[in-house]
């Protein structure tokens, strides 16, 4: 018998590599304050998983595919002059309540809207698995490849121009992680709490780390201890896993937050 045959085994390596994906890019999306951009890119997922059933599709190809729309949208939308809280606000209730109106189109399919807006971690197949650690490692290694262009247009786009950066292309490069991450993380926790998963392990990591890198390590490591941890709590109280793991990832903050106010209060 097979390890992956176990279900619990396999729910335990969707959540770590979800959280390997999310968490380096949810410390940019920390860094640039674009927690609602994340948000709406995630909600856009939902009418990716209608059309993909609409048209027979994976539901990774029709997530992908309208996150990375919605992501480019938003980009093209805020350059023009258009208020970005304004414009995040009015895409991702609009992209989520479309989504939400067409899956009740959908004549013969049968659709477990919980599973989508929530997560159904236990649900992993192996085919899952691969596209989630798939998904991990593209988003790792296009990370890994802009990291040092990334940080320089993170920090300042006139120090990146100066340095022969390109800041829009490595929006871009932001735009299209965030997209895969988005994609990969719907079967785990779902289009409404794909967003916590991004921002919350980031924002615990800020204060307990003195270099981006070993930020983006920090958040990692909590990201995963979150999913495991949520999981095992999950399993053992009978509760939402996607939920629980995010509650587990946002007692993991507090924790982080009233250290650093006594390291403070110290200093």
């Amino acid at each position: 018998m097979s390890l992956l045959d176990d279900f619990l085994i396999r729910a335990a390596l969707a959540a770590v590599g979800v959280a390997l994906a999310a968490a380096p890019l949810g410390c940019f999306v920390v860094w640039r304050r674009m927690a609602y951009f994340g948000d709406a890119t995630a909600h856009a997922a939902i009418l990716g998983v209608a059309l993909s059933l609409a048209l027979s599709l994976p539901i990774f190809a029709g997530a992908l595919a309208v996150a990375l729309i919605m992501a480019v949208a938003i980009t093209v939308l805020s350059q023009r002059g258009h208020a970005m809280d304004t414009l995040l606000g009015v895409m991702a209730h609009s992209a989520l309540a479309v989504g939400l109106v067409a899956v009740s189109f959908l004549d013969g399919v049968r659709i477990d809207l919980m599973a989508y807006l929530f997560g159904e971690i236990l649900a992993v197949s192996r085919l899952d698995l691969l596209v989630i650690w798939t998904g991990a490692a593209l988003v790792l290694a296009l990370l890994s490849w802009r990291w040092s262009a990334l940080l320089t247009a993170t920090l300042n786009t006139d120090l990146a121009h100066a340095a022969g950066v390109n800041p829009a292309r490595e929006q871009a490069v932001l735009t299209l992680a965030l997209a895969l991450v988005v994609a990969v993380a719907i079967k785990v926790v779902g289009v409404l709490l794909i967003a916590a998963l991004l921002i919350i392990p980031a924002a615990t990591a800020r204060p307990l780390a003195s270099t981006p890198e070993r930020m983006a390590l920090a958040a990692a490591a909590i990201g995963a201890l979150s999913g495991l941890g949520g999981l095992a709590l999950s399993f053992h109280y009978d509760t939402p896993a996607g939920p629980t793991i995010v509650c587990v990832a946002a007692a993991l903050f507090l924790l982080s937050t009233l250290l650093r106010g006594r390291m403070l209060t110290r200093g």
